[in-house]
């Protein structure tokens, strides 16, 4: 059994720094998988880098060809090929006069390539959260659709940056740990790069949070012996019965990791010493079913708590995480368990770099990641114009926030971000089912399309060839495709939607000019079409539910509501949104109302 604590200091050579012969030599030593042809290539640029940084060095004092070496044995635990490889060494020589050409000469047009993509991806202001910020982040996502090689080689300079973050000055350090928290621990994520995710968000707690860093550091400390014992006797209960079975397994314990922690006790509002589930065990097997027998081994043991139980074998994660997690009481304190095979592991700790160790042919194969969502997201995004930042924050959103998985009622899986509704569900279905959506049931029950969906939820689209898309969903919705979407119907469809912030960066752009006139001109440009003529008729047989038209509503027959009576709505089971006056006693009288109550108004044609 082997127990691991979180942060600890990564060895990569052992050679003196200013041995260069012995630094590369040791390299191919670690690394003796590329063929001969590829270990020249890589020492062609080993000595090419050299050549051009002789005698420089970091603000840290250290030789500057220490970073990139580094970077070269981060991408070389993958696997990588040696292209890759060598861009990662030669990534920042276009700051030394290197040009294009001379690369391209030497080491070919991939390499040139990766650098180039590699190059573009820097300075990410991310305490800006403007169109500066949109702009380097678009490129940085895109770069990937191009060769996803760039953002492994930018990986792990970012990485190795932060690693040796001690060299750098109190203010660079905090720029760069929000850089890592915000941009370079969820992109590693949704790459299902656990490892790395780790380790940044670790290092950057350390740095943007030196307080709770430490005082986490702490109670992981304490009692080692204690918890040591108690971890030994769970491996011991479950190896026992598993050799029983004559099952291979290996098994490790460990502490989570810091940010994991921390982020429990900003969500339960607890010190670290008042949270018990710090613990997990790790079960690696051989075979898919060998994960199932252990888990009932393990449910065997202990009691598992209600609602732990995830199987993300059978329905894996869209970055291609599988395992079994399970979370068990055992001793009277709650212990995580995961159970994965050899392979899951791999793609758990390395995510799409993961693809290289089990690739198949030479290492001159590229790795098709097109598997992953996250990348056909970016296809699909590719062409379309992100003009705005409340798009950019969205696109930001999907592509790095937190996701769900939910159903169709044909068992398909459709993985969102955290917060979608229903509306966004119908456009992740397509776009033809968005524009006529007018409700949603979710388990058989009608929800509100506005109402953020759960994980596992069947959700059922119900749509009405009269429908179209409407201001109001362009609040409600929270994905960049729906957003998108609804955005363009508008514009090309409704002369009354008024395109804010279109209107408002066509006035930023003209105020540079100094001339009142062209200013007042974009400014009336900013006004609704018809602004200041008599409203249209209002439309009183139609109602808003939760300030959105379009809805399925069913007018109670016991009260007969009209306009213009106050009128409540509930979410019926099986008839959409029941309207009743007001004052109606049969509502009252409705099973549950207090939860099923739901803000309703007459659609008058006119907007608050």
């Amino acid at each position: 059994m082997h127990y691991l604590f979180s942060m600890s200091k990564v060895v990569l050579y052992n050679s003196p720094e200013d041995d260069t012969s012995a630094l590369i030599n040791e390299y191919f030593e670690k690394f003796s998988f590329y063929t001969a042809e590829e270990k020249q290539k890589i020492l062609e640029a080993w000595q090419f880098l050299l050549s051009h940084c002789e005698g420089m060095t970091r603000t840290c004092g250290k030789p500057y060809y220490l970073h990139p070496l580094r970077i070269a044995y981060i991408l070389a635990q993958d696997e990588f090929d040696a292209d890759c490889v060598i861009a990662g060494l030669l990534h920042s020589l276009y700051s030394l006069e290197v040009t294009d050409k001379e690369i391209l000469e030497k080491f070919g047009q991939d390499v040139v390539n990766i650098i180039n993509g590699t190059s573009r991806i820097k300075n990410i202001p991310v305490n800006s959260k403007t169109l500066q910020q949109a702009d380097a982040i678009r490129k940085m996502l895109f770069a990937m659709v191009d060769d996803v090689r760039v953002i492994f080689v930018k990986i792990a300079d970012r990485l190795d940056r932060i690693r040796n973050i001690k060299s750098l000055e109190p203010a660079k350090q905090r720029q760069l740990a929000a850089e890592v928290i915000d941009i370079w621990a969820p992109l590693a994520d949704r790459l299902g790069m656990s490892a790395s995710k780790n380790e940044f968000e670790d290092l950057s707690l350390k740095y943007t949070n030196p307080d709770a860093f430490q005082q986490i550091k702490a109670v992981i400390s304490q009692k080692k012996g204690e918890r040591s014992a108690y971890l030994e006797n769970a491996v011991g209960k479950i190896q026992a019965e598993a050799d029983k079975l004559g099952l291979s397994v290996t098994i490790t314990s460990r502490a989570k990791h810091f940010y994991s922690i921390y982020q429990k006790m900003r969500k339960r509002n607890k010190e670290p010493g008042e949270l018990f589930d710090l613990l997990a065990l790790r079960i690696i097997c051989q075979k898919n079913q060998d994960c199932y027998t252990l888990i009932g081994i393990v449910h065997g043991l202990w009691k598992p708590l209600e609602g732990r139980f995830k199987d993300y074998i059978a329905m894996p994660k869209s970055n291609g995480y599988q395992s079994l997690h399970t979370t068990v009481m055992c001793e009277d304190r709650p212990l995580e368990i995961q159970i994965r095979t050899q392979k899951m592991h791999d793609i758990a700790e390395h995510g799409v770099a993961s693809h290289w160790l089990y690739k198949k042919g030479t290492n001159h194969d590229l790795v098709d990641a097109s598997s992953l969502s996250i990348f056909n997201q970016l296809q699909e995004l590719r062409e379309k114009k992100v003009n705005d930042e409340s798009f950019f924050q969205s696109l930001k959103h999907d592509l790095l926030g937190s996701e769900i998985y939910v159903f169709t009622p044909n068992g398909e899986v459709k993985h969102l971000p955290e917060g979608s509704t229903a509306l966004d569900f119908a456009y992740a279905v397509h776009s033809a089912i968005g524009e006529k959506v007018v409700g949603a049931k979710a388990d058989g029950k009608i929800i509100p399309l506005t109402q953020e969906l759960k994980n596992t939820q069947i959700i059922e689209v119900l749509t009405n060839p009269q429908a179209h898309p409407t201001e109001n969903q362009l609040k409600y919705a929270k994905t960049s495709k729906a957003r998108q979407k609804i955005h363009a119907w508008l514009v090309a469809n409704d002369p009354n939607f008024l395109d804010k912030a279109s209107a408002k960066q066509e006035l930023e752009n003209v105020e540079h000019s100094a001339s009142p006139q062209v200013i007042q001109t974009a400014k009336r440009k900013g006004h609704k079409k018809g602004e200041g003529e008599k409203p249209s008729v209002p439309n009183i047989t139609r109602v808003k539910v939760a300030g959105m038209p379009n809805f399925i509503v069913t007018f109670a027959q016991c009260c007969h509501p009209a306009y213009p009576d106050a009128i409540v709505g509930y979410v019926s089971f099986s008839k959409g949104v029941m309207i009743h006056k007001a004052n109606c006693l049969n509502y009252l009288k409705t099973e549950n109302i207090e939860r099923r109550t739901i803000p309703v108004e007459w659609d008058t044609g006119v907007d608050a």
